[in-house]
């Protein structure tokens, strides 16, 4: 068991391909280890320590940089295909065998798109806030200005619902996501997050036929975690994985916006451990 916590584990890195990868590994290493993958435009010290501590105390948890992203190095590619093996990559240099996921929404692409690609790798899947390759509504545009200059006001806003309740939230999450002081990750510069949009983007674009057909392939016990209010990824996307996905689950939270499982931490977090606690079969 480590004693290190979401906010004194130290970052620490590893080469594959030429491609060094920033990380932070911390927790019970019990059973298989749980991958986070950050959403767009951010880096490990996104993730709220609240769910990576309460993970932690069960299971072995990873945050890591994808390629170009924070602390990272190389490019970000432009597709979710390319990101995913970036992750293979990855957990080839780490000796990883087989991992659970939670993704949230671009993370959640590229765990399914592993899921997919890699069934061996992949035991069980949490997607919080996220859809299908071509789900509905998943055309997304870039950043104004004005949301660039404030990213809090941004946060809560996106992540969010304006009711009293859910704002509160939002600035304790705030709280949480900015108590690690020292070790910092780096900053997503400008090049990776125009990557990563168009990642989404190309993800976002409805197939010509088959459009949710590659669902039944991923075989992976689901957990699928959305806000009822989710401005981001349209409400549809869940129940569009819900009802695609061979083996899925599905939690949708009320009057929650993007962060639904950070809202409802202590439930998400005693549903999605119990989820990852299942015995198989």
């Amino acid at each position: 068991m480590s004693t290190y916590t979401h906010d004194t584990v130290p970052t620490q890195f590893v080469e594959a391909d030429g491609i060094r990868y920033a990380y932070r590994r911390f927790g019970r290493a019990a059973k298989a280890p749980l991958l986070l993958l950050q959403y767009f435009n951010s880096n490990m010290d996104g993730w709220d320590p609240a769910i990576t501590n309460g993970f932690a105390a069960d299971q072995e948890v990873i945050l890591f940089d994808n390629a170009g992203v924070g602390a990272s190095g190389e490019n970000t590619p432009p597709t979710v295909k390319e990101m995913a093996e970036h992750v293979v990559a990855f957990c080839a240099a780490l000796g990883l065998k087989v991992i659970d996921i939670v993704g949230f929404f671009l993370g959640g692409m590229i765990g399914q798109q592993l899921a997919l690609d890699h069934p061996q790798l992949v035991r069980r899947l949490i997607l919080l806030g996220t859809g299908p390759r071509g789900g509905e509504g998943m055309t997304f545009t870039e950043l104004s200005p004005d949301e660039q200059e404030d990213p809090i006001k941004f946060l809560l806003f996106a992540f969010f619902t304006p009711s009293e309740f859910s704002q509160a939230a939002g600035r304790e999450y705030i709280k949480r996501v900015d108590a690690r002081k020292a070790d910092r990750d780096h900053p997503v510069s400008r090049d990776s997050a125009v990557a990563q949009l168009a990642a989404i983007r190309e993800w976002g674009l409805i197939p010509t036929e088959g459009r949710y057909a590659t669902l039944k392939n991923i075989q992976q016990p689901t957990l699928i975690v959305h806000g009822n209010k989710d401005i981001v990824v349209m409400p549809i996307n869940a129940f569009l994985l819900e009802m695609h996905l061979p083996n899925a689950e599905l939690l949708m939270f009320p009057d929650a916006n993007h962060a639904s499982h950070s809202q409802y931490s202590t439930i998400f977090l005693d549903y999605a451990r119990r989820f990852l606690n299942e015995q198989e079969g």
